[in-house]
Formats: structure tokens, C-alpha cells, sequence
């Protein structure tokens, strides 16, 4: 099957983290912090060599790493527990997926919060200036911004609309699943309070293991409890880092794949995947702009992309689109991909969209069966 779904999970991934999880959980299979002897230390220096290697690629040293099975789960943690904390006005870009907006949404039915949307013009270009109206209007207290839109790939200009956001005083919360390895951030900046990551997409690691960044200084509210086995007298989660927010058992087989990707990513540098991603992309734009019945979404010569493209098809519906490419051997996505917000905001909504991705493992081949699908399509729809 030809492969254009990676930014669900990138696949394949880096032979390295196939061979290096099979041998490190055969033989250092033990549970990290639940004990003093070797196979327990050996998957504890696993996990504090893994945080280096995060802390490493991602320019953040002075910056804790907390680990967490899920990007979702991050995210959680990150927006209930400023909620806690009594932050009020939350503003986000128009492209969050729904691990943000439903979290969000859950306390504004209730009006704990209220949800405002950063200024976007149609032209897809993040309009700073509106948003300094906006933030006179009503003070932001949290400002959340996905660094790359899963739905159409627009990457946002972070540093102007969080520098912009730390002069009212707001916390700040970028949400990196797409972008995380692939373009680089100085995520040790001092304007980003908080930064989400997912192991298994442009970590190029395996799922179940993913985590967040935060400044240490910050007293984040827990909001899961459980044990950390850390003070465990003690009926109040620890306020040590990162053990207050990492309870149960860690992943300690997807900690191991992705370990070997940061290594392998470190080995090839962000900057020349990315390069490759984009060359990629364009490939991708360029063969799709070959067929008539097909509608670019959200493309504009003069953005930033990752290697995401969305479309739609002239007399197919996005879910009959799904069934199509399937059955000729072609892994898409389509519908909204999580994030209705960014449907209403392009005019794809409630349909959605037709959704290929792109990374650096995306073969020849797979564009050549590609154009076969859509000639197919063109002879016989």
C-alpha cells in the first residue's frame, strides 16, 4: 500500500527503532523508579538519556520534559491544569485539533472559560496587528497555537504571536504533534510556557509514548493522580519535576523507539528532513494540480508548510474518496481529521477534506501508484 498518511503516524519508521525496541525490552524489560536494581536503573537512564536527546534537538535544556502516553493526554494536563490555576480567557488559531478544543469546550459550556479565535485573514496569514485589537479588547490569560495546521500543514508564526501574547502576560502553549523534529524551534525561548509532543509522528518513534515541555518554574495544578513511585507517604501528587506529572508505569519499549529516532533524526538534522518533506510536498502539489476535478485547499505560494496537502474531489464525497484510494492500495485520511474548527474557517466543513502527507520515507513508487488512482478516477468517476 502506498503510504500518505503520515501525519496520523509517520510510517515506515527508521530501521533503528524496530531493532533497537526488540533488543532493549528483551533484555532491560524492568519498570523505571520501582526499584534499585540493575534492570530498573538500566530503563531509568533510558528515559533521563531519552529527556537529553528531547532537550537536545528541541533547544530547550533549561526546560523539563515530561513524558505522557499521548499528545492528547499533554494537552490535557497542560490546559486543565492552568484551568485550575483560575485562567479565564483562552484564544486559539482557527486549525486546533479537538485534543484542544474539546478540552476547552468541556469548561466553557460551563463558563469556567470562554474561547476567543486568533486573527487569521483568508489569505491564511496570521494577522498580528488584529490580534494586538483583540488582546486590548479582551486580556488573554493562556494563548494556544498549533505550530502546523494537520488539516491543510500551514505552519504559524510563533514567535511574533507569542512574543505579542507574553506582553499582556498570557501563558503560552504550542502544540507541536506535527512539527516536532521536523521544523526547527527554539522551544527553550522564553516567550513558550509550554510545548506538546507526539512521539509517533515527525518523532518518526512509536506510538504510546509522547509528552510535553514546560518552563520548571511554573506551578502547573496536577489533574491525574497516581503513584510516581516518588514519595509515596505523601497523599498529594510530589511537586518535583517530572515526577508530579508522570504517574503509573512509563512506556518503557516505546521509550526505547524513540530514543533511536531522536538519534537517527539528530544523525540526518531537522533541516535537511524538512527539506526533503517540502521537496516532497511539492511533488505532491504538482502531480494533484495534473487533474481538473481537483481542489487544492489551502494552499498559498507564500506560506510555510509541512508536508500536508488536503483537497477535494469534483462529484466525490470526501468519505467515498476514502473507499476509492483504498481499494487501489492508497492509505489516506479524510473528513475533518479532528479538527471541525479548521474545516468551518477553510469552507470544508461539515464534509471535510480528501488529506495526503508526506515525509521523508515517501517513495517514487508511492506517487507513481498514486497517479495511477487518479487516472483511474479521471477514466471511471
Amino acid at each position: 500500500m502506498a503510504y500518505f498518511d503520515n501525519a496520523a503516524t509517520t510510517y515506515p519508521k527508521p530501521e533503528c527503532v524496530y531493532s533497537y525496541m526488540d533488543e532493549f525490552y528483551r533484555h532491560n524489560g524492568g519498570n523505571a523508579g520501582r526499584g534499585n536494581y540493575g534492570l530498573a536503573q538500566t530503563a531509568g537512564k533510558l528515559i533521563s538519556d531519552t529527556r537529553n536527546r528531547i532537550q537536545e534537538l528541541l533547544h530547550c535544556q533549561a526546560k523539563q520534559i515530561v513524558f505522557e502516553p499521548s499528545a492528547t493526554i499533554s494537552i490535557n494536563i497542560v490546559i486543565q491544569g492552568l484551568i485550575k490555576s483560575g485562567i479565564k480567557n483562552v484564544y486559539i488559531s482557527p486549525f486546533e485539533h479537538n485534543a484542544v478544543t474539546r478540552t476547552l469546550y468541556n469548561y466553557s459550556k460551563d463558563n469556567f472559560i470562554t474561547i476567543n479565535t486568533l486573527a487569521v485573514g483568508n489569505n491564511l496569514v496570521y494577522d498580528v496587528e488584529k490580534m494586538r485589537y483583540q488582546f486590548d479588547d479582551k486580556k488573554p490569560d493562556l494563548v494556544i497555537v498549533s505550530h502546523a495546521s494537520n488539516v491543510i500543514g500551514l505552519v504559524a508564526p510563533i514567535e511574533e504571536i507569542f512574543s505579542l501574547a507574553k506582553r499582556y502576560g498570557a501563558y503560552t502553549l504550542l502544540d507541536m504533534a506535527q512539527t516536532a523534529g521536523l521544523v526547527d524551534c527554539k522551544v527553550g525561548a522564553d516567550i513558550i510556557d509550554f510545548a506538546v509532543f507526539a512521539g509517533h509522528k515527525t518523532l518518526l518513534g512509536p506510538t504510546g509514548i509522547s509528552g510535553f515541555i514546560m518552563k520548571p518554574e511554573i506551578d502547573l495544578q496536577p489533574v491525574i493522580f497516581g503513584g510516581t513511585g516518588f514519595e509515596s507517604a505523601n497523599q498529594n501528587m510530589p511537586k518535583r519535576l517530572p515526577e508530579r506529572f508522570e504517574m503509573g508505569t512509563l512506556n518503557i519499549a516505546g521509550m526505547a523507539g524513540l530514543y533511536a529516532s531522536l538519534g537517527w533524526i539528530q544523525k540526518h538534522t531537522i533541516n535537511e528532513l524538512y527539506s526533503i518533506e517540502i521537496k516532497k510536498r511539492n511533488r505532491l502539489i504538482e502531480l494533484l494540480r495534473q487533474y481538473e476535478f481537483v481542489k487544492l485547499i489551502g494552499v498559498h505560494e507564500k506560506c510555510k508548510y509541512v508536508g500536508i496537502v488536503s483537497c477535494l474531489i469534483e462529484g466525490i464525497s470526501s468519505d467515498s474518496a476514502g473507499i476509492i484510494f483504498n481499494e487501489q492500495g492508497i492509505a489516506i485520511r479524510t473528513g475533518l481529521q479532528c479538527a471541525p474548527y479548521a474545516h468551518q474557517f477553510l469552507g470544508t466543513f461539515p464534509t471535510g477534506t480528501i488529506r495526503f502527507s508526506v515525509n521523508c520515507f515517501t517513495k517514487d513508487e508511492d506517487f507513481d501508484e498514486l497517479k495511477q488512482v487518479l487516472d483511474y478516477i479521471e477514466e471511471n468517476i
